[in-house]
């Protein structure tokens, strides 16, 4: 004859076993679905990561064509400036030559003015001094140091999503563990336990990232 207490524990055994398959599938569909919305997001982060690091190369380029025209504008100045003071120019031609002086200085100082637009932004530039449109219009640059700024924001925002989504990972494993092991509900229960904590750093990193994106 069987032994009833051994059926009764077998029983119930069972039954918990069965419970923490349950409460382990229905944790790993909710962290995966969790996962699958983190990764989603950090790709838009991702590429807007990009969009930024590039406007930061396009605008420092710019900024490089700026600093070499006025370069060249200032040789152009300093080669008149000694015609003049060499008394090589004749009385007449003078007048000439100072008119082209004051031209190139408005050059050299409007250059001045626009790579320090493109460097810090119209945003951070008051509105008399705005010196450099974009397509046509005045009042739009976002400088290169905004960029860097947006760049490294977006940086730090995924790798917090990099790390939720390991974590993620991490807790989906654990649920499939706690699923394998049926015959010992007490390990499933210990690895629902992990599971749930590493889950719950998953979403608080995610979150954080979240909150540290621009």
């Amino acid at each position: 004859m069987s032994d009833p207490e051994k059926n009764n524990d077998t029983v119930e055994v069972s039954v918990a076993s069965e419970r923490a398959e349950a409460v382990g599938g229905v944790l790993i569909a909710f962290f995966a679905a969790l996962m699958a919305i983190s990764q989603m997001i950090n790709g838009e982060l991702e590429e807007e990561m990009m969009i930024a690091h590039n406007k930061v190369v396009n605008y420092s380029n710019w900024y490089q064509s700026k600093s070499i025209k006025e370069s060249l504008k200032e040789g152009e100045l300093d080669y008149l400036q000694l015609l003049l003071e060499s008394g090589i120019v004749l009385e007449d031609n003078k007048e000439g030559v100072k008119n082209k002086i004051d031209a190139i200085k408005g050059k050299i100082e409007k250059y001045g003015a626009e790579k320090k637009e493109i460097l810090i932004g119209s945003a951070n530039t008051p509105k008399d001094k705005w010196a450099q449109d974009l397509d046509g219009k005045m009042g739009k640059i976002v400088g290169i140091n905004e960029w860097e700024t947006l760049t490294k924001e977006y940086d730090n925002a995924t790798k917090k999503f990099d790390l939720g989504m390991l974590f993620f990972q991490i807790s989906i494993v654990l649920g499939a563990v706690c699923i394998i092991i049926y015959d010992n509900p007490k390990l499933q229960k210990t690895f629902i336990v992990l599971m749930i904590a590493f889950g719950i750093v998953g979403i608080l990193m995610s979150s954080y990232g979240y909150f540290l994106a621009p």
